[in-house]
C-alpha cells in the first residue's frame, strides 16, 4: 500500500478485510477541545495523549517529551489492545486534515506495519459525501501484530546535536514561524521559546496547505530548498508534526528521520540544551 491515500481509494476498499482505519485525532496543545465521537465508518480510536505515547519516566529509557514513542512491547500490546492483527493494512486518519495522523503513519511505519495517511482526513471524507459512524475503541477482534522495530526511525537529543555540530544532515523544525523564532511563547509549561542553533524551519502546514499534500514533484523542490541533498532530522513540539515533514520527504524519496522528544525534551528549562532566537 502506498504511503498517502485519497478518500476515493479508501471508500473503495473500507470494507475489505485486512484494512483498519484509525482515528488519530488530537486536540492542538493547550487547547482542550474535545475529539470528535464520529469519523469514518470501523475506525477505531488510536490515541496520541494515552496508550500511544510513552509517559513512565522510570522505564529506564530515560526523559520524556509528550509524545515518545513507547518501548516497543508496549506499542506492541497496545496495538493489540484495539485489535490489530498481523497482515492488516492500516489508513490513519485526523479531524484536522492532515496534522496528527503522519504521526501514528511514522510509528506503524517504524513498527513494521503496512500503513498510509488518508490525504485530507476527516473534512476530505466529509466534502466527499461519505457518511459518519462513532468512533470504536477497537477493531471487535483479537490483536496479534508483531512489532518488527527499525530503529532509524526516531533519532534522540544526541544525534540532533551531533546533526547540528557536523552538518551532515538538515535539522528542520515544524513549528510555526513565531514559535520558531522565539516571538510566540512555548504553550507547554517549563519549556523555553526558541529554536535548536543550526536549525532549519519548514513549517509543516506549508506541506499540506488545507490539509492535503502537495505533489511529491512540490515537495521535493520544498525539501531541497530547505535541507539541499542531506538526509532530514525533523523536529517539532512534541514529535507529532514533524511527522508530516516525514511524510513529505518518504513522498519526495528522501532519507529522514524524527527527533522524538522534540522541542519539549530540547527546549525544557532543565535540558542543558543552547536555544536560539530570532528567524
Amino acid at each position: 500500500m502506498r504511503d498517502l491515500v485519497d478518500v476515493d481509494w479508501l471508500a473503495e476498499h473500507l470494507r475489505n478485510d485486512g484494512l483498519v482505519v484509525l482515528d488519530a485525532s488530537m486536540a492542538p496543545p493547550g487547547s482542550g477541545d474535545p475529539l470528535p465521537a464520529e469519523g469514518i465508518p470501523g475506525a477505531v480510536r488510536f490515541d496520541l495523549e494515552g496508550a500511544f505515547s510513552r509517559h513512565d519516566e522510570s522505564d529506564g529509557l530515560g526523559p520524556v517529551g509528550v509524545h515518545d514513542m513507547p518501548a516497543p512491547a508496549d506499542f506492541e500490546r497496545a496495538l493489540r489492545a484495539i485489535g490489530v492483527r498481523a497482515g492488516d493494512r492500516v489508513v490513519a486518519y485526523d479531524a484536522a486534515g492532515l496534522f496528527s495522523s503522519a504521526r501514528a503513519w511514522w510509528m506503524l511505519r517504524a513498527a513494521g506495519i503496512d500503513a498510509a495517511v488518508l490525504d485530507g482526513g476527516l473534512p476530505a471524507w466529509t466534502e466527499a459525501g461519505h457518511p459518519l459512524a462513532p468512533v470504536a475503541a477497537s477493531t471487535g477482534r483479537d490483536g496479534d501484530v508483531v512489532v518488527r522495530w527499525d530503529a532509524s526511525a526516531l533519532v534522540d537529543a544526541d544525534a540532533v546535536a551531533a546533526a547540528l555540530a557536523t552538518g551532515e544532515a538538515a535539522v528542520l523544525d515544524a513549528r510555526s514561524p513565531s514559535r520558531f523564532s522565539g516571538d510566540e511563547p512555548d504553550p507547554r509549561e517549563g519549556v523555553r521559546a526558541g529554536h535548536m542553533p543550526g536549525a532549519g524551519s519548514l513549517h509543516y502546514a506549508t506541506l499540506a496547505p488545507g490539509g492535503r499534500m502537495l505533489p511529491p514533484e512540490q515537495l521535493a523542490e520544498r525539501l531541497r530548498a530547505a535541507a539541499g541533498e542531506r538526509p532530514i532530522v525533523v523536529s517539532c513540539g512534541s514529535g507529532v508534526t514533524a511527522a508530516v515533514i516525514a511524510l513529505a520527504a518518504t513522498l519526495a524519496g528522501r532519507e529522514v528521520a524524527v527527533y522524538d522528544g522534540s522541542w519539549s525534551e530540547w527546549g525544557r528549562a532543565d535540558s542543558g540544551r543552547p536555544v536560539a532566537i530570532g528567524a
